[in-house]
């Protein structure tokens, strides 16, 4: 493990790009940060020219890959990095110089140890992009098919280790600070998270794992699909799956010109968004522009899997009845969620959540995206977790992520739309059909059948454990002795445990100084 002072050194580098881009202006500003983090960033910042205004992209593109995914992470966090630094963060592309062709080569070689030519008819030298963990190649496989090429940086697995190492020394370190604000936000889970769903994109056959997976979930959700996976072209390093002819969903004008009916491409990726994350539970969590393409027939096709997200169904449950409830306005039931799911401390009123919810809720039902201030609806929000001690639930990072990204690319493609109305009937639907009387009914034969079925295997566990008495007699109590050495051993034990030692020393001693003499 790193000595302290390497992360230490880590986090001032670091810190000086961020002072350069004016990026730590805002931390030494805000009064929930702690003392100590304060004057780091002060030593950090010595003797820099800071720019009116900060620029937090381009410090964490300078910083690093590992600092790049970090940062659009943190671009769905105003509540922890302040509202500016979120909307700069959401313009930070993935994007890097891409690694030249020859280094390319000798990797994709060296993972299949055979030729290229065996696997490959052309690989086209130019990648068509270039991210922070990989870059994609356009290629001819040797049976004649157009697909992409997916390749791992060479050392980057390493550096993200290196990286995301130092994370999680900083983020420790700052809830032991002993900030409430700290310790309700809980960096330590959100920087465990960032390594769980890094980790992931660094193993390309769970990238096509993902793949196969999600269009299998929606193979019957007509207008949106998944390329297929070439897995013999596939592995930990490389991924192949097939070519996709379309146009980036953000190409507006050449949409309009291809003739696609935008309104109707914007509904479509929220109920395909709503569907994965509510019906399945699985979703891509990486729905940016790039990743998303509308072929000739208006059929939305999503590519790069890396990043996906999942929620177990009690949770999916929670989250349908607080879309429900915020669409139909029944905050009170908003409310009561909150508090079943433990999101709310119990110590808190319920009444008063509601009324806090409708504060925020109501000023944006029933109008669309072009009129609400999204700065005012996050100040809302966030107020509310605060006020209400709400701790940041780290499972559901992603999904906020995600629901930012769909509606910002919904409202390009149609400025007018209204994510409520747009997402009501299919909430609605699933509710019905998921929490009505016959689904209850259906879920608690379903569950009691199958306790029914368990109970001969757990009868013979207990068996096992508890098993019959055997032909000796019970042994009598035996008496407590206190220890004086040993394991079991207090640490406050007598002055014997510490003279038994000292004799036994003072004996081999004598014993050594005679043999020598």
């Amino acid at each position: 493990m790193p000595r302290p002072a390497t992360h230490i050194f880590r986090l001032l580098k670091w810190g000086r790009t961020l002072a350069r881009h004016g990026a730590l202006r805002g931390i030494e500003r805000d009064p929930n940060t702690p003392a100590a983090v304060k004057r780091l960033a002060r030593i950090a910042r010595f003797g820099t020219f800071q720019p009116v205004i900060p620029d937090y992209a381009g410090a964490f593109k300078d910083i690093g890959p590992a600092a790049i995914k970090l940062g659009q992470t943190l671009a769905t966090r105003p509540d922890l990095v302040g509202e500016v630094a979120a909307n700069n963060l959401l313009t930070l592309q993935d994007s890097l110089p891409p690694v030249p062709f020859s280094e390319i080569e000798a990797s994709i070689a060296a993972t299949f140890d055979k030729p290229l030519s065996e696997l490959f008819q052309h690989i086209d030298p130019e990648p068509v992009g270039a991210a922070s963990i990989a870059q994609v190649h356009r290629a001819v496989t040797s049976d004649g098919r157009q697909v992409a090429v997916k390749v791992l940086r060479p050392g980057i697995r390493e550096r993200f280790a290196r990286d995301i190492n130092t994370y999680e020394w900083a983020a420790a370190h700052l809830e032991a600070l002993g900030s409430d604000e700290a310790r309700r936000l809980r960096p330590q889970l959100t920087i465990a998270n960032f390594k769980r769903w890094t980790n992931r994109e660094l193993d390309l056959r769970r990238e096509a794992a993902s793949a196969s997976e999600l269009a299998e979930a929606m193979k019957g959700f007509a207008g949106y699909r998944v390329p297929a996976v070439d897995w013999d072209r596939t592995n930990g390093r490389v991924m192949t799956i097939e070519w996709i002819d379309g146009i980036k969903i953000s190409k507006v004008e050449e949409l309009r010109a291809k003739g696609h009916d935008l309104p109707a491409l914007a509904n479509r990726l929220v109920l395909a968004f709503l569907t994965q994350a509510i019906s399945g539970g699985y979703f891509h969590a990486d729905m940016h522009q790039g990743n998303l393409f509308v072929e000739d027939d208006g059929t939305i096709v999503a590519i790069d899997f890396g990043i996906m997200g999942r929620i177990d169904r009690r949770a999916r449950v929670w989250l349908a009845e607080i879309l429900y409830g915020l669409t139909t306005g029944n905050y009170r039931r908003v409310a009561e969620i909150h508090f079943e799911a433990k999101y709310v401390p119990s110590y808190h009123s319920v009444d008063e959540f509601a009324t806090a919810l409708r504060a925020v809720g109501e000023p944006m039902r029933g109008k669309p995206v072009s009129e609400l201030s999204v700065g005012q609806m996050l100040d809302g929000l966030f107020a509310i977790t605060r006020d209400f001690d709400m701790q940041t639930q780290p499972h559901l990072l992603l999904l906020q992520k995600t629901m930012v990204m769909v509606e910002g690319i919904a409202t390009q493609l149609n400025p007018q739309i209204n994510m409520w109305d747009t997402s009501a009937p299919y909430v609605r639907g699933w509710v019905r059909d998921e929490l009505g009387p016959e689904a209850a009914l259906a879920d608690a034969i379903r569950e009691n059948f199958s306790t029914l079925l368990r109970l001969p295997d757990l009868l013979r566990r207990v068996e096992v454990q508890f098993p019959a008495k055997g032909g000796a007699p019970e042994p009598p109590p035996l008496p407590e002795i206190e220890l004086i050495v040993g394991p079991t051993a207090r640490k406050g034990r007598s002055w014997l445990s510490y003279l038994l030692p000292a004799l036994v020393g003072a004996g081999l001693a004598l014993g050594g100084m005679a043999l020598w003499n």
